[in-house]
């Protein structure tokens, strides 16, 4: 049919994870890449043996492609390599999971007008070189989402070195959104070279580590003009701990997302309070403050519990807050780090005016030490009770197997 169909744009779209190309489909895609001049859009979720042969098929120039998702069904094994011929000037958005370009390769230099980039899955020892990437960065103005996720857990030295020492300074100018998934040695390096002034959507997932130091953060976050900061909602559950930065105190969506692979509440507290010391300038117009939790379950005794110390680090950085909400399962870490047994009542949350809490609270005199010393140092608090405090039933997270849902 397509051998005798008008010079019509073609669209490959082969996406369902739980069938395998049939004979005549491969044979349809590989028809229709022989014609890659009429070849629009291209989407293939596919298993690594027919998504290399596919691949190998793609090897010239595609005029009018204008779409490319090439996605093996599993992360496991060498990534899929994309000719070296390939190339496609009228590339508007790229997503390779597990697939690399090789060096040299025109795909990202020549296609200039792209303005969504993931590349999904990058393994640092295959197929990703900063410079490289810095290179073919520098050649896409047009460029406003884009996405970098690492494979591996374990930072490369090598990689590192590389990193330190780039002497390339990027400006991305129309740069909306940068999401980052992988080591933190990686990010505060990649930050440091790079200038978006545009920027108002940050997500960085770190994956599971003990040390997460990303010293070029602050500075980074603080001159993106298009982020700001008035409510803060951290998440604490089984295997992760996450943090929303939002804009306003109404606003529905956040700017600012982080997200933590640690199992132990203790780490996660642990963790956010590192990463919010660095943002402490940046949380000084924080207003609105959540603290939600889903149970751990797993969790052995000895883990179960923050050190108060951990909580009064991150809390530290929140000086501003007038509004606290607590879920019923982090009351009883939060009173034993509220109680300031002596210690000036300017240490922490000094211009809280107003604690949300769940049913009881007042009853069962959980807070009733804190708020009788804030009373006597003339800083009232309000306790609010409420059935659900934190006022959140489900959050939407950005994970490796895609979108999970956290209720």
């Amino acid at each position: 049919m397509l051998a005798h169909s008008p010079p019509l744009p073609l669209i490959i779209h082969h996406g369902d994870r739980n069938h395998e190309l049939s004979a005549e489909d491969e044979k349809g895609i590989m028809f229709s890449l022989q014609h890659r001049d009429r070849v629009r859009c291209i989407y293939l979720e596919k298993s690594v043996p027919c998504l290399q042969k596919l691949v190998k098929a793609m090897d010239d120039q595609s005029p009018i492609l204008e779409y490319l998702h090439i996605a093996p069904l599993t992360e496991q094994g060498a990534p899929l390599v994309l000719p070296s011929t390939f190339e496609a000037p009228q590339l508007r958005i790229l997503v390779l999971e597990q697939v690399a370009s090789p060096i040299g390769s025109p795909l990202l230099t020549t296609a200039i007008g792209l303005v969504r980039l993931s590349l999904r899955w990058v393994h640092p020892l295959t197929n990703l070189y900063p410079d490289h990437l810095f290179q073919a960065l520098s050649h896409l103005p047009q460029l406003q989402n884009l996405m970098i996720t690492f494979s591996s857990r374990v930072p490369n030295p090598e990689i590192e070195r590389q990193l330190l020492r780039m002497p390339t300074h990027i400006t991305l100018p129309n740069l909306r959104a940068l999401t980052f998934r992988g080591v933190s040695a990686y990010l505060g390096p990649l930050l440091s070279h790079v200038n978006a002034p545009l920027l108002d959507m940050l997500t960085f997932s770190f994956l599971r580590q003990l040390s997460r130091s990303v010293p070029h953060l602050g500075q980074f976050v603080m001159t993106a003009v298009n982020l700001r900061s008035s409510r803060v909602l951290f998440l604490f559950y089984h295997e992760a701990v996450a943090a929303f930065i939002h804009r306003s105190v109404s606003a529905h969506s956040p700017a600012l997302v982080f997200h933590i692979c640690c199992d132990h509440l203790d780490w996660q507290v642990s963790s956010m309070a590192q990463m919010f010391n660095v943002l402490s300038p940046f949380c000084s117009t924080v207003v609105d403050l959540t603290l939600d939790y889903r149970s751990h379950p797993l969790l052995s005794e000895s883990h179960n519990q923050a050190e108060r110390t951990q909580w009064r680090e991150l809390l530290e950085s929140f000086r501003n807050v007038e509004t606290l909400r607590v879920h019923d399962g982090l009351v009883g870490e939060l009173s034993r780090c509220l109680d300031l047994n002596g210690e000036p009542h300017s240490e922490i949350l000094p211009k809280l005016k107003t604690l949300i809490c769940p049913m009881g609270s007042r009853d069962d005199k959980t807070f009733a030490t804190f708020v009788h010393d804030r009373e006597v140092a003339g800083l009232p608090i309000d306790i609010i009770e409420d059935v659900f405090p934190t006022g959140k039933m489900k959050y939407k997270l950005w994970r490796p197997a895609g979108v999970e849902y956290i209720s």
